[in-house]
């Protein structure tokens, strides 16, 4: 790459230079590119920093063109998608381009070289996709068996060279996807997948996630203590925990947060209900039981080697369909101990403009959210963690002192809304590092 970047760079410069005396001197010298007349040849294609022929190269990889009168092109185009063309990098024997980083519509393999005379000259030359980019999973917590999506790009499905999904322990049968384009690929979580990373092939090569399946690294809070979470909260709302059987879907894993049972009007601000769509949990004394999150062992790790700016809060969600949520705001405190402690207890700090939170309002987008009444992830990195109740820029920038308590409220969000009563199920809350 060093090799590539000094090369280009030299090119740039004796470019710019040569532009530069042009221009000053306004002389139009008689060596001054010209379009030139017949049709192009193309003998190979190389590396651009590398004297190695090659039929195929990735999008926004510079290639070099060798061949015979290629002053004569005027058009260059790889599949459907043109390339840039730069005279300064253009004689009659080398041209110097890009490839399209644009993903081809149809895929025939070949260059195109159109002349001034529109005459077309093809290459055999293959395009080929960047490594895949895996993103997001659906529901980084689903079962085995449970239908999922991957999301990210380049997932590209060939006829020669199929895409490969594969969990810790166990592929994804390729007669078991479903894809949507190269962006994203719905699936049954295959039987006998284990947590980790999750990988995806491609023709070009291995990506590798940047969630982690069923991940129980850190979680805060699981509302049953079955993966080292604390079972209920700390604070003038503990949360209203709900177990499996107690509501239409199925659970995640084991019990869950429940917030519902009361009406959220579409005024901005309008409807305060604690009771019914919040939880607290602030830090009492080592002993106590109910220590700040921040010292908790795991955490203590990841704020020192991450900091705040390598670290996301992540959970699953379910919304039913028959209780979508359309007004307010989900507001995510991460508190330090200048907010609230259990032996300070106050609640001042929800509409305190100083204090920097997120704001998760899905909603909206679209003027509606739920989830279909399946469970879905929701990530938010910390760097997010800077807006006011309003959802305003917040002046107080977050930093690792917010970590030792945790609120979720459902109010304001400086957006008015539609009359709902929305029921929101949370589980497995937990900071993890990003990637």
């Amino acid at each position: 790459m060093k090799t590539l970047n000094k090369f280009i760079t030299s090119i740039l410069a004796a470019s710019i230079l040569a532009t530069g005396v042009i221009s000053c001197n306004r002389i139009d010298y008689p060596d001054r590119y010209a379009v030139a007349d017949g049709i192009p040849i193309v003998y190979s294609v190389r590396y651009a920093d590398r004297d190695i022929n090659i039929t195929n190269a990735y999008m926004d990889e510079v290639v070099c063109l060798l061949g015979d009168n290629l002053r004569s092109i005027t058009e260059l185009w790889f599949n459907d998608q043109q390339a840039l063309l730069n005279t300064s990098f253009i004689t009659d024997h080398t041209l110097l381009t890009s490839v399209p980083k644009n993903m081809p519509a149809v895929q025939t393999n070949k260059i195109y070289m159109i002349t001034a005379n529109q005459d077309t000259v093809t290459f055999d030359f293959q395009v080929l996709p960047p490594v895949p980019k895996v993103t997001t999973l659906s529901n980084e917590w689903a079962a085995e068996g449970e239908l999922v999506t991957l999301y990210g790009d380049f997932l590209i499905d060939d006829a020669a060279i199929p895409l490969q999904i594969s969990f810790p322990g166990v592929d994804v049968p390729h007669a078991n996807m479903t894809f949507n384009g190269s962006s994203s690929v719905s699936f049954h979580i295959p039987e006998g997948a284990q947590p980790g990373f999750v990988t995806v092939k491609s023709l070009s090569g291995t990506g590798k996630s940047k969630f982690y399946y069923r991940d129980d690294r850190n979680i805060l809070f699981d509302w049953d203590g079955s993966r080292g979470g604390f079972a209920t909260g700390h604070g003038w709302r503990a949360g209203v925990v709900h177990h499996p059987g107690d509501d239409p879907w199925k659970a995640l894993d084991g019990s869950y947060l429940y917030f519902g049972g009361a009406t959220v009007e579409s005024g901005i601000g309008a409807t305060w209900a604690e009771d019914n769509f919040c939880f607290n949990y602030w830090p009492g004394t080592p002993e106590s039981g109910y220590p700040a999150l921040s010292s908790l062992p795991v955490f203590a790790e990841y704020i020192d080697t991450y900091d705040v700016g390598g670290l996301q809060l992540k959970f699953e969600v379910l919304i039913p369909s028959s209780n979508p949520w359309s007004s307010a705001a989900m507001q995510i405190m991460l508190t330090s101990d200048d907010e609230v402690t259990h032996s300070a207890a106050s609640n001042a700090y929800y509409s305190n403009t100083a204090f920097p939170r997120a704001v998760w309002m899905p909603w909206a987008a679209t003027g509606s959210y739920d989830t279909g009444d399946k469970w879905e992830t929701v990530t938010i990195p910390l760097a997010q963690f800077n807006r006011t109740h309003a959802n305003a820029e917040c002046a107080t920038a977050f930093s690792k002192k917010f970590l030792t308590g945790l609120t979720f409220f459902l109010w304001h969000g400086g957006l008015q809304g539609t009359t709902c009563n929305p029921v929101l199920a949370i589980d497995n809350i937990r900071i993890v590092p990003i990637g």
